[in-house]
Order: structure tokens, then C-alpha cells, then sequence
């Protein structure tokens, strides 16, 4: 326990002068003080449950109440709660069918903006290029570069003006996560919501407000997809994001 909080710490001060390097255009800022924090435990808590995890709850539960950033306890609480309150197995079923089997509440931050177009392969390939360029050996562990945990992970231990840009770049797909979570009525959604209200702006507070959002900036193209796609998600219909705007 006391490791891994050792880790978390560590790595906010690591994060915090990576922070201080170059920036990409695309960059929203160096973030506030709590941010590495805030994306490490949020990073923790959406991976898959397993033993790790819960071994190391304490610990995180301890860092977010440490925090001096309002709301990151209760939303650590929340989700510590959901993953403790069933057998191990019967977690990790949930956790599946949530996120895994049913797509609803994707991880991957591409698919919500690219679904499984050809372009997705020039999305995945930015955030492999993000991680290349930083220097250090990111190991994928399986999962595609914009499994939204490692993006996470990536600002919080690695790279923050990287991280953040990718963040922004993809915030539309954070919002309907986070809308989706809301809907579901899963606790996850605080954890996510942390992560939209440590960027620029204010969060849309429904699916039309997200199409305004993606209308307004660069154009989005819908390859391989016809508009009864059932993986075609409002967010790049061009007729709909036409009719927000």
C-alpha cells in the first residue's frame, strides 16, 4: 500500500516538470496542480478488476483523501465502492459487460470519434507516435495506444503537455463516455467527469451539445460507415453535427 502511493506521489512530481517541456499546438495548458494526481488515480480505478486493484485500494484511497482537490474522494469513493461490493468474479463479469462486450461505455477514445473506419488507423497511430516521441518505452499490454487508462497513465507518470493534447483532441469522446456512464447509471462517471473538468471549457450536458462541439471544430469523415450504422454515433453524423451548429 505504502508503495504504490509512494509510486502515485512520485509521479505527480515527475509529471508536473514534464509538464514544462515542449508543447504541442494542439496543447491546453500545463494543467492545475492536482491534475497528475487526479489522472493516475482515475487511470487506476478504470482499468480491469483484479486483485491488483483491489490490493492496492487503500492506497489510492488514501492519496484522494490526501488531495487538496475538491470532489476526487467522493468520486474515488464511489467507484471503490462499486468495485468491493460483489465477489471478485462477480465484478469482473460486470466490469466485461460494461465495458468490454457491450461498447456502450468504450475505453478506446477513437472508437466513439472513428468507430472501426480506416481512419481510426490514423487516430491509433497519433497516440503510438505521442508515446514514441516521448522517449520513454510504453508497454501497451495488450490494449490499443488510446485505451483511455494508458492516456491517462501516459500524462500523469510521462508526459503532461502530450497527455493533455491528446485529452483535448478527444474531448468530444470523453463527454459521451461520460454521458454514457451517466446513463448507465454507473459510479465511473464521476471518475471521467474529473477528467473533462480538469480541461478547458465547460462540458456539454447532452449528446446535441457534444455535436456543437465537434461541428465547431474540424471537419469529421465518416469513412466506411453509412448513417444506419448502428456504430455510427451521433457525434460524426455530418447531417446532425450541420443541424446543431
Amino acid at each position: 500500500m505504502a508503495g504504490l502511493l509512494s509510486k502515485i506521489l512520485g509521479r505527480q512530481q515527475s509529471a508536473e516538470e514534464a509538464g514544462r517541456r515542449g508543447r504541442d499546438p494542439l496543447d491546453p495548458g500545463p494543467g492545475g496542480p492536482t491534475d497528475p494526481l487526479v489522472y493516475q488515480l482515475v487511470a487506476v480505478l478504470l482499468g480491469y478488476p483484479d486483485e491488483d486493484l483491489l490490493r492496492d485500494l487503500p492506497a489510492v484511497r488514501e492519496a484522494a483523501a490526501a488531495s487538496e482537490h475538491p470532489g476526487l474522494a467522493e468520486a474515488v469513493e464511489r467507484t471503490a465502492s462499486w468495485l468491493t461490493g460483489d465477489g471478485l468474479a462477480e465484478v469482473q463479469g460486470a466490469y466485461v459487460q460494461e465495458f468490454d462486450l457491450s461498447r456502450r461505455h468504450s475505453l478506446n477514445l477513437s472508437y466513439w470519434t472513428d468507430g472501426d473506419t480506416r481512419r481510426r488507423g490514423e487516430a491509433l497511430g497519433r497516440f503510438k507516435r505521442a508515446y514514441r516521441e516521448s522517449g520513454v518505452l510504453t508497454h501497451l499490454r495488450g490494449e490499443l495506444p488510446d485505451y483511455l487508462p494508458m492516456v491517462l497513465e501516459f500524462a500523469a507518470a510521462v508526459d503532461m503537455g502530450r497527455g493533455r493534447a491528446l485529452l483535448q483532441e478527444y474531448r468530444p469522446s470523453l463527454e459521451l463516455l461520460r454521458l454514457a456512464l451517466r446513463e448507465g447509471g454507473l459510479p465511473h462517471e464521476a471518475l471521467v467527469e474529473l477528467v473533462c473538468g480538469s480541461l478547458p471549457g465547460v462540458s456539454p450536458r447532452t449528446q446535441q451539445e457534444v455535436q456543437a462541439m465537434v461541428s465547431a471544430g474540424p471537419p469529421q469523415e465518416s469513412v466506411g460507415l453509412g448513417h444506419d450504422d448502428p456504430r455510427l454515433l451521433p457525434v460524426i453524423d455530418k447531417n446532425a453535427a450541420g443541424a446543431a451548429s
